[in-house]
């Protein structure tokens, strides 16, 4: 029985604290710490009609590692799940080493002040949480997270060496706004207007924002346009795949979302350099998140699915074989269980069972990981049972 720290309360953070409360012969006593308590009251009131669990709340600014050493230091938890902005990754880091305490969170460090994420700022802690004896696990959601153990599990389990990797998204939900995202709109905006890269032949290849496409078959949705983008996981599958010769990330948008952040963009709205307004300085990707809907608040009358998972191909016994291991989830479902949309489902299913297989001593080692450097079989035989089944298909 392990006493756990949440920070952030959020759609994703407020899904951990549900999962984590159905779970209490591992999670005893849970911490959720936000910038505004508010959310977390509101949280904490949910989960106490659903479970009967009591939930801790604590303020904290998470930009503050003064302030996260006091509340690690007060709330002394095994580990501290992390679902805050990707730009407080460092700090919650920083505080956890101080306190010694391990670290999990679901997305990349990014800097405020560039569109660019990448795990070389994480990486560089490994040798500190070694010597410490701690453990931190990077990027423990769906994509990345699942979709990084698919493709462990690929490696160990199904091919003898695997060449060619394509994850792909798809939500094919309807939230019935003209113009909403579905996770933070200022990190899901930086992210599809950035450049698109992937991995081939041991170097990557730039391409200009959503120039490219395909129709993919996403089961139990059908066919979707799909574009390429950069994603998180390819950094770290790349240095933890054998073999790999290529490997590109899809996510599908709707015509809708595209033409709405096309007018955005053109009239300067994603901009994330400061502007002056009315004797201010205003970023202006922070002013239009405060203008759209909060995403935790999208999962009222949230319809359809989400289709998420890895095509994969490679060699097997001299044969070339190709796989589809995937999750669907529907909207209307985890509404029901978590009240939360199914983006925010999928993202924090995974982020309380990697804590829990923290907890459970089957993940804990000391040092810095990308989740497909633990075993995966453990992690997926749980995954169906906390709410996110998974299918292998030949292709």
């Amino acid at each position: 029985m392990h006493k756990v720290l949440i920070i952030g309360a959020g759609g994703v953070g407020s899904v951990v604290v549900h999962k984590c409360a159905t779970q209490p012969d591992v999670f005893s006593e849970i911490t959720l710490a936000s910038r505004t308590c508010e959310k977390c009251i509101e949280i904490a009131e949910s989960v106490r009609k659903r479970t009967g669990q009591k939930i801790r709340i604590e303020k904290v600014d998470a930009d503050s590692v003064d302030e996260l050493i006091g509340l690690i230091s007060k709330t002394n938890p095994s580990i501290v799940i992390n679902t805050a902005l990707p730009y407080q990754d460092l700090t919650i880091m920083e505080a956890c080493l101080k306190t010694g305490v391990s670290y999990l969170d679901t997305a990349n460090y990014e800097p405020p002040e560039e569109a660019k994420f990448e795990y070389s700022w994480q990486w560089a802690y490994q040798e500190q949480f070694t010597e410490k004896g701690l453990t931190a696990i990077l990027g423990c959601g769906f994509d990345p997270g699942v979709t990084n153990i698919f493709c462990a599990y690929a490696r160990d389990k199904i091919f003898d060496t695997i060449e060619y990797i394509d994850i792909i998204d798809c939500n094919a939900g309807d939230h019935g706004h003209p113009f909403a995202t579905n996770f933070n709109p200022e990190i899901n905006i930086r992210e599809v207007t950035q450049k698109g890269k992937y991995w081939e032949n041991g170097e990557w290849k730039y391409i200009e924002p959503l120039s490219e496409s395909m129709i993919i078959d996403f089961p139990e949705v059908g066919e979707k346009k799909a574009y390429l983008l950069y994603h998180e996981e390819e950094e770290s599958l790349v240095k933890n795949i054998p073999g790999l010769k290529k490997i590109r990330f899809w996510m599908t948008f709707s015509d809708e979302y595209l033409t709405h952040l096309r007018v955005l963009e053109n009239v300067g709205m994603t901009g994330i350099e400061p502007v002056e307004f009315e004797g201010h300085k205003i970023i202006p990707l922070k002013f239009l998140k405060a203008l759209l809907p909060d995403p935790s608040s999208l999962s009222e009358g949230y319809t359809g699915k989400t289709s998420i998972g890895c095509i994969i191909e490679g060699l097997k016994d001299g044969k070339r074989i190709r796989k589809m291991i995937y999750n669907v989830c529907e909207h209307e479902k985890a509404h029901d269980e978590v009240g939360a949309q199914a983006v925010s489902y999928t993202t924090g299913v995974p982020a309380a069972l990697g804590a829990e297989m923290f907890l459970r001593g089957i993940w804990n080692k000391p040092g810095v990981w990308n989740v497909e450097q633990f075993d995966p079989v453990p992690f997926l035989e749980k995954l169906g049972e906390r709410g996110l089944p998974w299918k292998i298909t030949d292709l």
